[in-house]
């Protein structure tokens, strides 16, 4: 890929035309099966993109007060009728009544909480949704970092700790137990989210399905999720459900570019880039997974062979080994594939490196850089 000379790399590229393609996947959701779809900005929170995710999805779900103001101020700003969902592990006094008034939903994370502070939020909003998280004890996450019901969660309340006072003041009840999964691991938390907590769902406004819901992937079996969501409704009296996935927003919608500086030998080829695994592709490392390169293949499936790695001096900042069809050089752009979720809301300054660029390939196929950064934003999150 050639970009612009006047474009500078690392820049994260949105395609315009592909995020509006997972947002119709969603709608339809939405429309077959009567549930609420809001976007969980902890996966996706490119404000630049709301005018156009606004026409599609309800809301916005929030991990705490930033998130809600992003949501309040540019996400509501194109519909003033969409709705921003609150939760945290746990709320601070200092924090709790601006969250309020700009919150539609709350949702807690314990009985403590839910009995600290619902008298101020109903007091400063009366109309507010109360809600409380729950941990069905049940999930099959790929890995334990990512696993919200592991052993000792800190993550929803178990129905051991359940306060059955408490309940008589909610209107929904939350879980959220995925991580990038098929219908078929919602079914099985389900299971035992009804098996538990279903004898306290009469009187409920609601039930929040979480997210992870791995809906815009291919092959992922949409017809069956429809069909489930219907069935719940039918047998709970048409409550509202509400899903809030970030990943299935973002999947697959666009790319990380930087460019090679150097190359060398070290018993492999080595090249360096201009960007890093630790601070702009956090999840390549935690998860840990392996990011896709546009044109290239695994290690020695193709004739020259090299580890990719970051321009930071952590060690371990590596994407890994690929195989190229031509030897790599200076200038060469690199281009990492879809990169748009939980890449750029995670990124750090760490080692001073630059952050990457943020622009939309718009569907007339130009590229409109949003935000540029510079030593300013390294300097501003020190002292």
């Amino acid at each position: 890929m050639n970009l612009n000379n006047e474009i500078q790399t690392p820049i994260y590229i949105c395609e315009e035309e592909l995020l509006e393609k997972n947002l119709k996947i969603l709608d339809r959701v939405q429309k077959e099966s009567g549930a609420k779809i809001i976007l969980a900005l902890k996966g996706f929170a490119m404000w630049s993109t709301f005018d156009l995710v606004s026409q599609y999805l309800k809301g916005c779900t929030a991990s705490g007060l930033y998130e809600a103001r992003l949501a309040r101020e540019e996400f509501c700003k194109f519909n003033p009728e969409a709705e921003v969902h609150t939760y945290s592990p746990a709320f601070k006094e200092s924090e709790i009544e601006e969250i309020a008034k700009i919150s539609n939903h709350i949702v807690f994370n314990s009985p403590n909480q839910l009995n600290r502070f619902i008298w101020k939020v109903k007091e400063i909003n009366p109309k507010i949704h109360v809600s409380l998280r729950i941990n069905p004890e049940v999930s099959s996450s790929p890995v334990d970092i990512y696993n919200p019901c592991g052993l000792y969660s800190r993550l929803g309340t178990t129905l051991e700790n359940l306060d059955e006072e408490a309940l008589n003041q909610l209107d929904g009840l939350n879980f959220h137990a995925l991580c990038e999964q098929d219908v078929d691991a919602l079914e099985k938390v389900l299971q035992s989210f009804e098996e538990k907590f279903s004898k306290y769902f009469k009187n409920l406004s609601y039930i929040n399905f979480g997210g992870g819901h791995h809906i815009t992937k291919k092959g992922y079996n949409i017809d069956r999720l429809i069909w489930i969501i219907k069935e719940f409704k039918q047998k709970y009296n048409d409550i509202d459900i509400y899903l809030e996935p970030g990943e299935a927003v973002g999947w697959e919608t666009g790319y990380l570019v930087a460019t090679v500086l150097d190359t060398f030998k070290n018993g492999m080829d080595v090249a360096i880039l201009d960007t890093s695994a630790e601070a702009h592709m956090p999840d390549t490392l935690a998860m840990p997974y392996r990011a896709e390169v546009r044109g290239a293949a695994k290690a020695g499936e193709k004739k020259y062979t090299y580890r990719l790695g970051g321009n930071t001096c952590l060690a371990g900042d590596i994407m890994g080994d690929y195989s190229f069809d031509e030897p790599l050089k200076v200038g060469d752009h690199i281009i990492f594939e879809d990169q748009i979720h939980y890449t750029f809301v995670k990124n750090t300054t760490f080692n001073g490196i630059k952050l990457p660029s943020l622009a939309i390939k718009r569907k007339d196929e130009t590229i409109e850089i949003i935000k540029e950064f510079g030593y300013e934003e390294y300097r501003d999150r020190l002292s």
